[in-house]
């Protein structure tokens, strides 16, 4: 639960009134707020029981038992939009597309391509317009937005929040329980070349790494991937002429090796309570050091929780609790299969887990949920952490919850991954909760469209920023805010594309109808645009 005031109440209500304004030459201004973005990875949207209640009036998801307190208590405290949808289901084009405000037809970025912010079509992004408007700007966790800067020859990937706490940082810190980066030494040895094994940090700080080429080189000992397979339960992804084995395919399901709060989610979580705690000091994460909280600014952070991306890993605890419940055990028949567009046919294909027994596909179901389960105590850790700062400062404050930056299937017509405009992997609610009740009411659910681009517009009008000043025209988006109130237009229809695996293709969805079309003849880059 979080312990925060109960701010309906009247007398408080008062007070916070005054906390929002200040007096400049007898006029009262708005105070700009501290603003909190939180966003998961991979999250279905019915893993959150209030969307759940909201959108389908029951408790569970559509296979079985959700469990998400925490969310659940944000969408109390604001407003939901409960019929959200991402552009892209695949993590760099969907962030991008959140950052920059932008749909990927005209940011250009539609998979895993590094863009150039020196291009001419490039506008800022979300942080850097923060920044000029006086905000101290952090991130911390996973990005996943694929930039490149030029200087003459050089190429190289340019910081755009002035405080990054990384996944990569904390990786190299041993402040997870599972990474892949670049490794050129391991154990003491020296590679030939760079290579980026799977890495998994013991309770005891030991790191063992998962590469077939390590051991069969001798640089870690023979049989390690094996005995951490067993060791900690994995079931990786595998297909039916590809026996599933120690070193490849993705970690569908698992115990964590670290307990709660001790993996690459719960560091993050604690990193921003830190950075609040050490205020206007220098603080140590592991050997990297850091500048915590400038009081004397407004505080705009994004947290990128990686959870419940694979490798699915649930703390010991939450794995095994969740052990006891069944779900339903989605499965592709030949109907479907017959009438499924050949571009989605594709997708199966390429990450089908029909073929997984019942016992597979429960346990990748309960690892799943029991990931979220533990997720969403880590939000609501953020989300306090970040509150009682503001009110100790006497600052307002918004938060923006982003259920995913797209979905996720467990067997759902017979796969799993995202990559489609499928239900399950393109909508993403979002929650607003804001010390400014007027703008963003408790207790408010908004059923019409709203779009990832809409998050952009949100966050800059919220700040205090003229989004409607000629420069910022490139924003495809609506304030949230405007939705809310009624004083934007009603959408009849979201749009998006899916490029990864499907092909180039984009696709409209109405209230009764999703259409899907290809939008040029091949995905050769700089053929035929």
């Amino acid at each position: 639960n979080f312990k925060i005031m109960e701010l309906q109440k009247s007398v408080l209500l008062a007070g916070l009134a005054v906390s929002l304004t200040g007096t400049m030459f007898g006029k009262q201004i708005k105070k700009q707020p501290n603003v909190l973005w939180i966003l998961t990875d991979d999250q279905r949207d019915d893993a959150i029981r209030a969307f759940n209640q909201m959108l389908h009036k029951r408790d569970e998801g559509e296979l079985g038992y959700v469990e998400s307190p925490c969310v659940d208590k944000l969408t109390t405290m604001g407003i939901t939009f409960v019929n959200t949808y991402c552009h892209a289901q695949v993590c760099a084009p969907s962030r991008a597309s959140m950052h920059q405000g932008r749909y990927p037809f005209r940011s250009g970025v539609y998979e895993f391509e590094y863009f150039n912010n020196k291009a001419e079509h490039t506008r800022p992004m979300i942080p850097q317009i923060m920044q000029e408007n006086g905000y101290q700007t952090l991130h911390i966790g996973k990005l996943g937005v694929r930039l490149r800067s030029f200087v003459g020859d050089s190429v190289f990937s340019p910081q755009i929040y002035q405080t990054d706490i990384s996944s990569e940082v904390l990786a190299e810190q041993g402040m997870c329980e599972w990474a892949r980066e670049h490794y050129s030494v391991i154990n003491g040895k020296k590679l030939k070349k760079p290579v980026n094994p799977e890495m998994i940090v013991t309770p005891d700080g030991k790191r063992e790494y998962i590469l077939r080429s390590l051991e069969d080189d001798g640089i870690v000992e023979k049989g390690t991937a094996k005995r951490l397979y067993e060791k900690y339960d994995f079931l990786r992804d595998y297909r039916k002429d590809r026996p599933q084995n120690e070193f490849d395919g993705g970690i569908m399901a698992g115990v964590s090796s670290q307990p709660a709060g001790k993996t690459r989610d719960g560091y993050y979580a604690s990193s921003l309570v830190e950075f609040l705690k050490y205020e206007n000091k220098n603080f140590k994460l592991g050997d990297a050091s850091f500048k915590g909280v400038d009081t004397s600014k407004p505080l705009f952070c994004h947290v990128g929780f990686d959870f419940p991306h694979t490798p699915v890993l649930p703390p010991a605890d939450y794995r095994a609790r969740f052990k006891q419940y069944k779900y339903k055990l989605p499965t592709l028949t030949d109907a479907e299969w017959k009438t499924m567009p050949e571009q989605l046919k594709n997708v199966v294909r390429a990450y089908g887990t029909n073929h997984f027994t019942d016992e597979e596909k429960l346990k990748m179901i309960q690892d799943y949920f029991a990931f979220c389960a533990y997720g969403d105590q880590l939000v609501g850790q953020t989300a306090n952490a970040f509150i009682e700062y503001s009110e100790k400062h006497n600052q307002p404050w918004m938060i923006m919850f982003v259920c995913g930056d797209h979905g996720w299937k467990l067997n759902d017509h017979g796969s799993v991954m995202k990559n489609t405009p499928w239900e399950i992997d393109s909508h993403n609610p979002i929650v607003v909760v804001s010390s400014d009740k007027k703008t963003f009411p408790a207790n408010k659910v908004v059923y019409n469209y709203t779009e990832f681009v809409d998050i952009a517009p949100t966050i800059l009008a919220a700040a205090g920023v003229n989004i409607k000043d000629k420069k910022f025209s490139y924003l495809d988006g609506m304030n949230l805010a405007d939705v809310a109130s009624g004083k934007a237009p009603v959408r009849d229809y979201v749009i998006g594309e899916s490029h990864t695996l499907t092909g180039p293709r984009a696709y409209i969805r109405t209230k009764d109808y999703v259409l899907s079309i290809q939008t040029r003849p091949d995905k050769n880059r700089g053929v035929n645009m």
